[in-house]
């Protein structure tokens, strides 16, 4: 055998590899190009799904017609395909996720097939926990507080001095609030954008979601020797440090929306510690079985400082 056919064996095996990359990322672009059309036809209803919590914010704040605006003639168009990108992807991560699964799993043994396994399920289940947590808990949490924030700021800067400066008397008494408000003063209200206002929920939803791949992250690291649950109990302070800039980074500039989200994924760091906790529990019951565990403790005993 020649050295160039040696070359031309050696180089076959790779070829093969990037015809088959070639292959599963055709099918993953397909199936994302086919769902972002097919969520497009059906933008307008995710976009109302979308709006939900700023919708009731209003209604709940004395709002009876919620009413948001677009003020570019193809910002409400370029803000569905947004929403067609997003739920697209969304949509179509299982057949991504089977794509990238079936280019990894030839090249891994049983055993770690059976230990990717569980997280490759376990991630998109996390982060839809995670964008549920943001839609229906922090979104309208978030939304109702700075409109009512805003309401009632209005009120007291219009109210008070009228009050301090008027005198008091019985008809400054029944005079309706409503009139006070109306007497003086500039009416301030709230004109949402349509993509301003889809940003911040989808900002929320995104990072809630990432966020929430936390346990997944530390315990893939924990099985392949990376960390262990000493070494994350004992950075606790410095885990407490980078999830509250972890949560300035990816959330809006408002405190509210970043102490959720330090009070929703520290909880997970906790859970990580007691998972790559029973990793190594696991993992040493099962030297010991094959004789194979080397105590520390024991080797302090043998050899004292």
């Amino acid at each position: 055998m020649t050295k160039s056919d040696e070359i031309d064996d050696s180089s076959a095996p790779l070829i093969e590899h990037l015809a088959e990359l070639r292959n599963r990322l055709i099918w993953a672009a397909t199936a994302f190009v086919v769902a972002m059309i097919l969520c497009f036809v059906v933008a307008e209803p995710i976009l109302n799904f979308l709006l939900t919590p700023i919708e009731e914010a209003m209604r709940s704040l004395g709002n009876p017609n919620p009413v948001m605006q677009y003020t570019a003639p193809q910002e409400y168009f370029f803000t569905l395909v947004q929403i067609s990108v997003v739920a697209g992807l969304a949509l179509s991560f299982p057949v991504i996720a089977y794509q990238l699964w079936r280019f990894v799993a030839p090249g891994l043994y049983r055993s770690e097939k059976n230990a990717f396994l569980p997280f490759l399920i376990a991630s998109p289940v996390l982060f839809l926990i995670g964008a549920a947590f943001s839609h229906y808990i922090v979104t309208p949490l978030a939304m109702t507080f700075f409109l009512g924030f805003a309401d009632a700021t209005s009120i007291l800067s219009l109210i008070l001095p009228a009050v301090s400066d008027a005198p008091i008397s019985d008809a400054s008494i029944a005079t309706p609030l409503s009139e006070a408000v109306q007497s003086q003063g500039i009416d301030i209200v709230f004109q949402g954008k349509v993509n301003e206002t889809l940003d911040i929920s989808l900002k929320l939803i995104i990072a809630f979601g990432l966020c929430f791949q936390l346990p997944v992250l530390l315990t893939l690291m924990g099985k392949a020797g990376l960390v262990s649950s000493a070494g994350l109990s004992g950075t606790r302070k410095y885990a407490i440090v980078l999830i509250l800039i972890v949560a300035a980074l990816v959330t809006p500039p408002d405190v509210m929306s970043q102490l959720i989200l330090f009070m929703a994924v520290y909880p997970l760091y906790e859970v990580s510690i007691f998972l790559i906790r029973r990793i190594e529990k696991k993992r040493e019951a099962e030297l010991r079985a094959q004789g194979l565990w080397d105590d520390p403790e024991a080797d302090e005993e043998d050899h004292p400082a």
